[in-house]
């Protein structure tokens, strides 16, 4: 991984600006990597994630997610083909537990799962000028999102990873800054996945929930006809029934008081219940010197309506709800 005492991740707040008029570059320390390897790697990971593992191409990237039976998220990944095996990168808080829970059904199946994260590290980089940034440091640039080209992966039109041999990354982390990026801190990357309406399912969040409601199937992280995998029916029967009654919405507070103590996992409420339970909960939150924005799971009858939403306790500060690039069924 990048962690050179050299390296400039940004100061706090200094990159946010960047995000609209130029680009940050910000090593993904807060994810980790599952890599799968041997002649059954990919039909092992179809048997057990959401999505159409077996289907992906070469040049494709997936959303997908691991688990319970009770169709309850145990993570989220983003995954990869790479060379003759298959990347998942998933919350690095995670990833130590998720290697032994997935290795518990290889049993005589033809894989091996390994952690590189000695020999692999993940560049992010985000913003209006992202791409061309890229492309000024020679570096190839996906022509379509959910694509990887080389080393480059392409999430959304100005959100990207690079995915590098750690041996690498410090010297293209530092050409990019040479191109003129901004060196960026964790929560400026953060701040462009709340935006995109990405979520990442963290310890804290673990087990919190379905797919539909951290608006997976909308962002193209399940498949609904690839067949059987842990939690499955219960997806699919939420799927069919149409309404969910909690949805991901993306969230903002207005001054730096209202979003202090903040974190994934924080309570939302709804003062019009009236029953004083929660009405929803953060699942990733990025800081603003105006206060912060997060991805919020919300019960859908508060925040359609334009309800009061209060984070923290049910007279905690407000909460605005904001739109997000994709729409969400009946908001």
């Amino acid at each position: 991984m990048i962690n050179s005492p050299s390296v400039n991740f940004g100061e706090p707040h200094a990159d946010v600006e960047a995000l609209a008029h130029n680009a940050v570059a910000v090593p993904l320390l807060h994810l980790g990597l599952i890599r799968a390897t041997g002649e059954e790697a990919s039909t092992f990971l179809h048997r057990l994630l959401s999505n159409d593992v077996d289907g992906l191409a070469g040049n494709a990237v997936q959303w997908t997610s691991f688990n319970t039976a009770q169709g309850r998220m145990l993570a989220n990944f983003l995954l990869w083909r790479d060379g003759n095996g298959l990347c998942l990168a998933a919350s690095a808080d995670l990833v130590p537990t998720l290697l032994k829970k997935l290795s518990n059904y290889i049993l005589r199946t033809k894989v091996k799962l390994a952690l590189p994260e000695q020999e692999r590290a993940l560049i992010g980089l985000a913003g209006s000028m992202a791409g061309e940034y890229l492309s000024r440091a020679v570096l190839p640039v996906p022509e379509a999102d959910m694509r990887q080209t080389a080393s480059t992966i392409r999430l959304k039109e100005n959100l990207f990873i690079l995915d590098l041999p750690a041996t690498e990354a410090p010297a293209t982390f530092d050409m990019l800054r040479q191109t003129g990026v901004t060196p960026g801190s964790a929560a400026s990357w953060q701040l462009a996945a709340i935006r995109a309406g990405l979520p990442l399912v963290t310890a804290a969040t673990q087990e919190a929930f379905v797919a539909q409601m951290l608006n997976f199937e909308l962002i193209g992280g399940v498949s609904f006809t690839k067949g059987c995998y842990p939690g499955q029916e219960i997806i699919a029967r939420t799927q069919h029934l149409g309404k969910p009654k909690r949805r991901m919405f993306r969230i903002a507070l207005s001054s730096p008081a209202s979003a202090t103590g903040i974190a994934a996992g924080t309570a939302l409420y709804a003062p019009e219940s009236g029953d004083g339970q929660a009405a929803g909960a953060i699942v990733n939150f990025a800081p603003l010197p105006e206060g912060g924005e997060a991805l919020a799971v919300i019960r859908t009858e508060y925040a359609h309506t334009g309800a009061e939403i209060r984070v923290g306790t049910p007279d905690g500060p407000c909460a605005q709800v904001l739109e997000l690039p994709y729409e969400v069924p009946g908001a």
